[in-house]
């Protein structure tokens, strides 16, 4: 079976009902190049240093902006639309960082929580703490739908290929990694990653990115891109801004890959044997 699909490129500001607009025209846009499955990028809702100010503009998953635009766009269009991710606020006060997938009726399907935070100190003097605004999900999902099995993933996730494995395993023939990137870590890391993940697991994988220079001063690397099973990028967006990239994925290329390169039937259970250095420093033998 073969299916088209798009990935979304924004460069969303601090206001999720200005970038609630900016998501409808491009989803139609999308849709109208023939794309059934629309995805867009981590933090679609906005991209917000100002932690009071994010605080603020949250609301639950029923009333939030993106989520209903989202719900009304899926059914007018009768497409997948897989909101990347966007914050959402929780009943204890805390954060998510949730993504959302919608049916072709405007029916939400499931939703997935971003497992792994991005906790670090860059070489350039930026420093990130996600685990101090969101609570990190703990659940993998895998929804089974008409054009194949699609597997969940956000941004800093990607660095966990056991999280990868895991959905491979379990059927998965297309993995989502929305994203928004940094620029530094983006240019070092963001394509070979994605290329391996798609390589070692035999399956597809769509990463709709944020891209540019933000309204709150942060730059993320854009680059959306469209990778299938031999790890051959099939769309790519630019470096900013707003895009829209498609490819038509032929589902039955994940069970030839798998079957040209079958490391997912050929893993073994191992165990790992700590180094007994003493025995080394006395004489002893190492087998």
């Amino acid at each position: 079976m073969t299916v088209r699909v798009a990935a979304i490129q924004m460069c969303s500001g601090t206001a999720p009902e200005r970038n609630a607009a900016v998501l409808a025209d491009l989803v139609r846009d999308a849709a109208g190049q023939g794309a059934t499955y629309v995805q867009t990028p981590e933090m679609t809702g906005a991209l917000q240093r100002d932690r009071a100010a994010l605080r603020a503009a949250l609301r639950g998953d029923d009333d939030d902006v993106i989520v209903q635009t989202a719900r009304k766009l899926s059914a007018e269009l009768g497409i997948h639309l897989h909101i990347g991710s966007t914050a959402i606020g929780l009943s204890d006060g805390k954060i998510a960082n949730r993504g959302f997938l919608f049916g072709p009726h405007g029916e939400k399907i499931c939703h997935y929580d971003k497992i792994h935070m991005f906790d670090v100190d860059l070489d350039n003097g930026e420093s990130w703490r996600e685990s101090a605004a969101y609570t990190p999900g703990e659940t993998a999902r895998l929804a089974d739908l008409p054009f194949g099995k699609l597997g969940f993933a956000i941004c800093y996730d990607v660095r966990f290929p056991e999280l990868f494995r895991r959905q491979a395993v379990a059927g998965a023939e297309i993995m989502t990694v929305p994203a928004a990137f940094t620029r530094q870590t983006g240019e070092a890391h963001w394509e070979i990653l994605l290329r391996a993940r798609a390589i070692e697991n035999g399956f597809f994988v769509v990463a709709a990115a944020q891209g540019g220079v933000h309204e709150d001063g942060r730059e993320t690397f854009g680059h959306s891109i469209i990778v299938d099973p031999w790890g051959r990028i099939l769309a790519e967006a630019g470096p900013s801004g707003a895009a829209v990239i498609t490819a038509d994925l032929d589902i039955a290329a994940v069970a030839g890959a798998r079957g040209k390169i079958p490391n997912l039937k050929n893993a073994r259970e191992f165990s790992v044997a700590p180094l007994d250095v003493g025995a080394r420093t006395s004489g002893g033998a190492i087998a």
